[in-house]
């Protein structure tokens, strides 16, 4: 997702002999608050400056874009964009000029736009021996957990811990949960929501895309 707000233009013109392709966009990016949809799309524009029927190709634009991000090619999610100016060519002008327009206009939006990667975090829910409580914590915290709380469980000697961990962190979870509590501890996962990724951890997972790619 993005952090701050951008205004961009982007003219797209071609010409190759017979009717050519002109399409112009002036946007604006920003968060629209709402991690639970992709986005929202909004169109301002005043005095016909760019013709109505030209908003679907904008809007199709759009969405086809945000399927990449600007960070390791993830999808982004949280964006507001506003088609607020542009100019259109009587001849010229078509729906894929714009859609065009709008996919280069995202791309340098976006850029501009304080772009960081989101990764998903999920609840922890940990039954361990209470003498393992101490330890489990401990691991958790290294998996840059954050505790939520401890309470006694119904089974006697036993603790839950809750706890909100990154998803990347819990790979092969069970297995040392069980070698930490001599095979007695249970534990369930879910995911919650998006947060952003820490900025030290920003390279190493461009990195990782990156070789995979």
């Amino acid at each position: 997702t993005i952090k701050k707000k951008s205004d961009v233009e982007y003219k797209y013109k071609k010409q190759s002999g017979g009717h050519g392709q002109y399409g112009h966009v002036k946007m604006r990016f920003e968060s629209s608050g709402d991690m639970e949809s992709p986005y929202v799309f909004e169109e301002c524009v005043v005095g016909g400056a760019v013709p109505k029927n030209f908003f679907p190709a904008v809007e199709k634009g759009l969405q086809e874009a945000m399927q990449k991000g600007v960070l390791a090619g993830f999808p982004v999610v949280n964006l507001k964009a506003d088609l607020f100016d542009g100019s259109y060519h009587p001849v010229d002008s078509n729906e894929i000029s714009f859609k065009l327009a709008a996919k280069l206009a995202y791309k340098e939006g976006l850029a501009k736009a304080n772009p960081v990667i989101l990764e998903p975090v999920g609840y922890l829910a940990c039954t361990v021996p209470t003498s393992n409580s101490g330890d489990i914590m401990g691991d958790v915290s290294k998996r840059r957990g954050r505790i939520m709380g401890m309470s006694e469980s119904t089974r006697k000697g036993y603790t839950v811990i809750e706890a909100e961990v990154p998803t990347s962190e819990m790979t092969y979870y069970a297995v040392q949960l069980r070698a930490m509590t001599q095979g007695r501890g249970t534990y369930t996962f879910e995911f919650v929501r998006y947060e952003q990724l820490p900025a030290n951890l920003l390279a190493e997972v461009i990195s990782a895309v990156s070789s995979i790619e």
